[in-house]
């Protein structure tokens, strides 16, 4: 393991010829004491996974002044692989893919049209016989000789007497009346719902730091947090004032899920150790990051609606 020792003999120099101490620099990186001792001295057993090794000593790196991407690829040999090196040296060493053979028979696939102009042909006769049935069925032929006796009833029958001539006009007068209120009422307009107001989560603006992102939240009353979590990940919420909003800032697991009511406070910051294993909802709408980087902070700017 020398060049692990090399490694964080490298780093640890950087750190004091910064005059950081160990309390520091995890002031600076948020990544606690003990797993900067264990950079230091080469021992990656008491880490939460294969992948904080990398994203840890990269963040150690930024914070003393390295360039963290030749520090890892200077070492990349001796530190542990992460899961998706794994898939891909399994892709690399697997061997090629077999061509499979697969269709329907020759023969079935020659069949196919013929058997189509078949059913196509059935179905048109099917048609064809039920119309005639229909048509000449013993329902349809007493239909056809009841139709002038109908027409006779419904005929208009002539005026016989004054008194059947008044009681015409009479009707005719009531339905000219209704017929005149009806068209005066106008019908009771919809009036257009008031639309809810919905909340907007601006487009984040990525600060001078680089691993800072902000967003405003308007159009709503509340600010309720969640944080799904499908990885190991370091989360940590402050207000303004720079306080631990969460009981417990530390790694979280997958399956795990941190919820907060920030409704109280104005600003907000998220801190995500791996924001690839953290979806963040806002009052359960999910938050699209700006940023893809590992590491990041995310500060919600709330304008409370009154």
């Amino acid at each position: 393991m020398l060049l692990v020792a090399e490694l964080g003999t490298r780093l640890k120099e950087a750190r004091l010829s910064k005059g950081y101490s160990l309390d520091d620099l995890q002031e600076i990186t948020k990544i606690q004491k003990r797993y900067l001792v264990g950079i230091e001295e080469g021992n990656y057993s008491i880490m939460p996974g294969s992948f904080y090794v990398r994203a840890f000593i990269k963040q150690y790196a930024e914070a003393v002044g390295l360039n963290a991407e030749e520090i890892l690829e200077t070492y990349k040999n001796e530190l542990p692989s992460t899961p998706n090196d794994q898939v891909s040296q399994s892709i690399t060493n697997s061997p090629s893919r077999r061509k499979v053979t697969k269709g329907p028979s020759n023969k079935l696939m020659e069949a196919m049209p013929k058997i189509i102009v078949a059913l196509f042909i059935i179905v048109i006769i099917v048609v064809i016989w039920v119309l005639w049935q229909s048509r000449n069925s013993p329902a349809s032929t007493e239909v056809d000789n009841a139709t002038p006796e109908m027409e006779y009833d419904t005929q208009v029958k002539p005026i016989d007497s004054e008194k059947d001539k008044k009681d015409n006009k009479d009707a005719q007068t009531d339905d000219k009346q209704d017929t005149n209120a009806t068209e005066e009422t106008p019908a009771d307009e919809e009036q257009p719902e008031d639309e809810e107001t919905k909340q907007t989560i601006s487009a984040g603006t990525v600060e001078a730091d680089g691993a800072t992102t902000s967003y405003t939240l308007t159009g709503t009353d509340a600010l309720k947090i969640r944080i799904e979590v499908s990885g190991p990940t370091f989360i940590g919420i402050r207000n303004q004032q720079q306080q631990e909003l969460l009981e417990r800032t530390d790694v979280y697991n997958a399956g795990e899920v941190v919820e907060f009511d920030a409704t109280a406070e104005s600003y907000v910051r998220i801190r995500l150790g791996n924001s690839t294993q953290a979806k963040i909802f806002i009052n359960d709408e999910p938050l699209t990051y700006a940023q893809q980087i590992v590491t990041q902070n995310i500060v919600i700017n709330f304008n409370k609606e009154q």
